[in-house]
């Protein structure tokens, strides 16, 4: 199970990357793998402002659908041009080619309440 120290996580199992006031979202590995070969991703927050918890889309997989929720407070930048036509890359890369959203931060105070890697991996059970 890969949970890069660098980044941090949700309960819900999303991922977030901080560089500079931009946040990089997607799901965790330990997400991909428990919804099996994910087949689309609807994300039509492009534009928006949302709260920390809030849905900025779904994912769709073979076994189910699950909603995606912000890490933090932010403004919906840009997503993945790649996943709509390759929605798998977030099976094959969920760290790398299979991230999700870009945000523009509302409040970067709010990555310190998020868990780091350990506490992740404590949670899934890692």
């Amino acid at each position: 199970m890969n949970v890069p120290n660098e980044l941090k996580y949700t309960k819900d199992h999303e991922w977030i990357k901080i560089e500079g006031n931009t946040g990089i979202i997607g799901i965790t590995d330990y997400a991909q793998g428990e919804l099996g070969d994910i087949v689309f991703l609807e994300i039509e927050t492009i534009g928006q402002k949302l709260k920390k918890e809030e849905i900025f889309g779904t994912v769709e997989a073979v076994k189910t659908v699950s909603d995606l929720f912000m890490p933090v407070s932010g403004e919906v930048i840009e997503k993945n041009p790649e996943l709509d036509a390759q929605p798998e890359l977030v099976n094959k890369d969920p760290f790398g080619k299979g991230w999700l959203i870009k945000i523009n931060l509302s409040d970067v105070s709010e990555v310190n309440q998020l868990l780091d890697a350990d506490a992740y991996k404590a949670l899934i059970g890692a």
